[in-house]
């Protein structure tokens, strides 16, 4: 890069966020000015910082690098010695914007402060640090209303990426006739420890009680199907409490991208390596979840879930946000703090399902605690055999609903102040 050149940076950390708000905006992005590295000849270039972060996986940077929209890609891993040393990993020009899109926003504010950029916030629940904003994009209109009245002129309400990234899910390559249940065991291995022999106990137990019911698990673009079959397996210890277990996993050469999987128990469950798999999601009656990204996306979706937590299992602290995740994931003190964390947690947590924050009140259930696979499964059959409940949680779940334009919107409020700021021509 040289000093006549412009940087936009996207600042980022998981894998829903990256998914979500970072792959579509800088598609629509590339869409609306010219770029490198998809246009050699201009003279802004579009970049990913990820920053440290509990809810990562590691394999952000391997997949945001086969998107093709990045000149550069920048680790977490990296993130501490890019703010020492930015010269080392990329010849930044003297011009740039940083634009926080996941993550700690305090991150993207020492980024932009340590390369003299400006700054921009994407605040779905609230803007940490306004004063330190050229602009604000707000999800709602409550975002703007928590702002000190002399800087809400900085802040403009775009609406939910996740949402407008929903919106054109449509049926591509239609699922066999049958109940469908989608299994979301998540997307980083703190969570696919117990979800994957928890969620596959659940579909046992389920197809033993209702034959007719079929599954899908959509896997996540940060994970594959051997690390699939290996939480499956008894290499995880945690599988070895469940009678559940892989028997084998095969190709469907009649479904694209999708995968076979059999239980030992003979449950056959639908595997789509094809992300996002809204196509196939958007076909299932019910998902049954893990806390995450993956809930705002079901909601956007309008499909029905039951959100679940089991946390008897100490591993499960590893999968906590935030400082209670980074002390449940020291070897010294889990363990002896694990317990106490946890009580702690759910004894003053709040909503953790993305509709039930946005909505303030109890939409989807979640059911968080010591629970088993056989409970889990009741509940799922009680809600197929309720129409009339289903359709009253895709009710409520419609009227949460962001207004589809957000990315567009996104895309205009960058350029409008590179343009005010005269640093695009």
């Amino acid at each position: 890069m040289s000093n006549d050149q412009l940087a936009i940076i996207f600042v980022s950390n998981g894998p829903g966020e990256l998914a979500t708000w970072v792959k579509p905006l800088a598609k629509e992005l590339h869409q609306q000015i010219e770029l490198k590295p998809k246009s050699k000849t201009s003279s802004i270039s579009l970049n990913l910082v990820l920053v440290p972060c509990p809810n990562a996986t590691g394999n952000e940077n391997v997949v945001a690098k086969k998107w093709l929209q990045f000149e550069n890609i920048i680790k977490a891993k990296n993130f501490w010695e890019l703010l020492i040393k930015p010269k080392k990993f990329v010849s930044w020009p003297s011009k740039g914007l940083v634009i926080f899109l996941g993550g700690d926003q305090f991150w993207s504010v020492l980024l932009s402060a340590r390369l003299g950029y400006l700054h921009m916030t994407y605040a779905e629940w609230i803007a940490r640090w306004p004063f330190w904003n050229n602009r604000i994009v707000a999800m709602s209109e409550s975002i703007i209303e928590k702002l000190p009245r002399r800087i809400q002129n900085r802040c403009s309400v775009i609406g939910d990426l996740t949402a407008d990234l929903t919106h054109t899910a449509k049926i591509d390559d239609p699922l066999p006739s049958g109940k469908w249940i989608a299994l979301m065991p998540g997307s980083k291995s703190a969570k696919l420890k117990i979800g994957i022999p928890f969620f596959l106990d659940v579909a046992d137990k389920i197809s033993k009680l209702m034959p007719d019911c079929k599954f899908l698990i959509p896997i996540a673009p940060t994970t594959n199907i051997e690390e699939i079959k290996y939480f499956g397996s008894n290499k995880n210890p945690i599988s070895r409490q469940y009678k559940s277990g892989i028997k084998s996993i095969t190709n469907d050469n009649h479904k694209e991208a999708r995968g076979i999987l059999i239980t030992h128990n003979s449950t056959v469950i639908l595997l789509q390596e094809k992300y996002p798999a809204y196509s196939d999601l958007i076909q299932c009656d019910i998902a049954l979840t893990t806390v995450g990204a993956n809930t705002a996306e079901l909601g956007s979706l309008n499909i029905p879930m039951i959100v679940v937590v089991p946390t008897q299992h100490i591993l499960v602290m590893e999968a906590w946000d935030g400082l209670v995740g980074l002390i449940a994931r020291l070897p010294i003190l889990k363990w002896c703090l694990g317990l106490l964390i946890s009580f702690v947690k759910l004894r003053k947590r709040g909503f953790m399902a993305w509709p039930n924050i946005s909505a303030k009140r109890m939409i989807v259930p979640e059911r968080i605690g010591h629970i088993t696979t056989a409970e889990i499964a009741n509940e799922t059959i009680d809600w197929l055999n309720s129409p009339s409940r289903l359709a009253g949680q895709k009710e409520d779940l419609l009227s949460i609903r962001g207004a589809k334009g957000a990315t567009k919107k996104f895309c205009k409020e960058i350029i409008n102040l590179l343009e005010e700021k005269k640093l695009l021509s």
